[in-house]
C-alpha cells in the first residue's frame, strides 16, 4: 500500500511537470494553430538558464523568476521574425520552421555548456524530506505536485474572466472578425506564444532540481507534451491537465505492476486513444 502511494505521488508530480510543459504547447496550438517542434527546446534552455543563474547567484528563486522571461522573450522573438511571415501559408512551413529551431538551439546549448550534464540543488526552503506512511518523500516534489493545479486555476481564470483572456479566445475563434472589431490580432498571437514558452522555461527552471540538465532533457520531454496534448485533446487547456495526470500515473503505475512494457505505456495509451476517441477525451469536434 505504501509503495502505491509513493508511485501515486510520483505520478502526479511528474504529471504536474508535464502539464506546465504541455499546456504551453496546447495554448499555442489552440489559439494560432501552430505546433511549436521546438517547445521542448525551449523547456531544455529554460533549466541551462536555471543553472547558469544558480551558478552565478546561488539563487533558485532569481532563477524561476527570471530565465523563464528569458526563454519567453526569444520566443515571442521568434514569433513576430520568423513565423509571422508564414501565417497563411501551408502548415508545413511551420513545422519545417520550427524543427529547425529546434536544432539550432539543440547545437547552440551543445557549444556553451557542452554534451555532458548537470545538476542542481532544491532551493534550501524546499530541501528535505516529510514521512508519509512511514516512507521518506522530497518537498520538492510536493511542491511541484502543488504548483501545477494552482497554475491550472490561475491560467483558467485568466482565459476565462479577464479581458485579456477574452480578447486571446475571440482571436482563436475567428481572426477576421476579432481584427474587425478592433483587436490586435498580432500583438495577441506574440503575447500568446509568450505565454506558452514562458511556461515550457518555467517547466525547465522547475525540472532543473529533479532531473539532469542535459542536451537531450529537450527531445525526451517534447515526445511526452506530444501525447499528453493529443491524449487531450489538441487546443483544450482542461484536456492539457487530465492527459498530463493521466500519463504521469501511467508511466508511474507501469514501473511498479508492468515494469516489462514500462516503456512502451505511453505509446499503448496513445494508440488506445486515437482508436476510440481519435480528437482526444476533450478534443472539439
Amino acid at each position: 500500500m505504501e509503495t502505491l502511494l509513493i508511485n501515486i505521488l510520483n505520478g502526479f508530480c511528474y504529471g504536474m511537470l508535464l502539464f506546465i510543459i504541455s499546456v504551453g504547447l496546447t495554448i499555442i496550438f489552440g489559439v494560432m494553430g501552430v505546433l511549436n517542434f521546438a517547445h521542448g527546446s525551449f523547456y531544455m534552455l529554460g533549466a541551462y538558464l536555471c543553472l547558469l543563474i544558480v551558478s552565478h547567484t546561488k539563487s533558485f528563486w532569481l532563477a524561476a523568476l527570471t530565465a523563464p522571461l528569458l526563454v519567453a522573450l526569444l520566443g515571442a522573438l521568434m514569433e513576430a521574425l520568423l513565423l509571422r511571415p508564414l501565417y497563411g501559408r501551408d502548415v508545413s512551413f511551420q513545422l519545417l520552421l520550427t524543427f529547425g529551431v529546434l536544432l539550432v538551439i539543440d547545437d547552440a546549448v551543445k557549444l556553451i555548456w557542452g554534451a555532458g550534464y548537470h545538476s542542481i540543488e532544491p532551493p534550501q526552503a524546499l530541501a528535505g524530506s516529510v514521512n508519509i506512511l512511514g516512507n521518506p518523500y522530497p518537498v520538492y516534489s510536493l511542491f511541484i505536485a502543488a504548483i501545477g493545479p494552482c497554475l491550472a486555476l490561475l491560467l483558467w481564470f485568466f482565459f476565462h474572466k479577464t479581458v485579456y483572456g477574452k480578447m486571446i479566445r475571440a482571436a482563436a475563434m475567428d481572426r477576421e472578425m476579432a481584427s474587425a472589431v478592433g483587436i490586435n490580432v498580432p500583438l495577441i498571437f506574440s503575447a500568446v506564444f509568450f505565454l506558452g514558452t514562458y511556461l515550457a522555461g518555467l517547466a525547465g527552471v522547475l525540472a532543473a532540481p529533479l532531473r539532469a540538465i542535459g542536451p537531450a532533457m529537450g527531445d525526451n520531454i517534447i515526445i511526452a507534451a506530444f501525447i499528453v496534448v493529443v491524449v487531450g485533446g489538441l487546443g483544450s487547456f482542461p484536456g492539457a491537465f487530465t492527459g498530463a495526470v493521466i500519463l504521469g500515473l501511467v508511466e508511474s503505475l507501469g514501473i511498479q505492476f508492468v515494469p516489462q512494457i514500462q516503456m512502451a505505456m505511453p505509446y499503448i495509451l496513445l494508440a488506445f486513444i486515437l482508436l476510440v476517441k481519435p480528437k482526444g477525451l476533450f478534443g472539439r469536434e
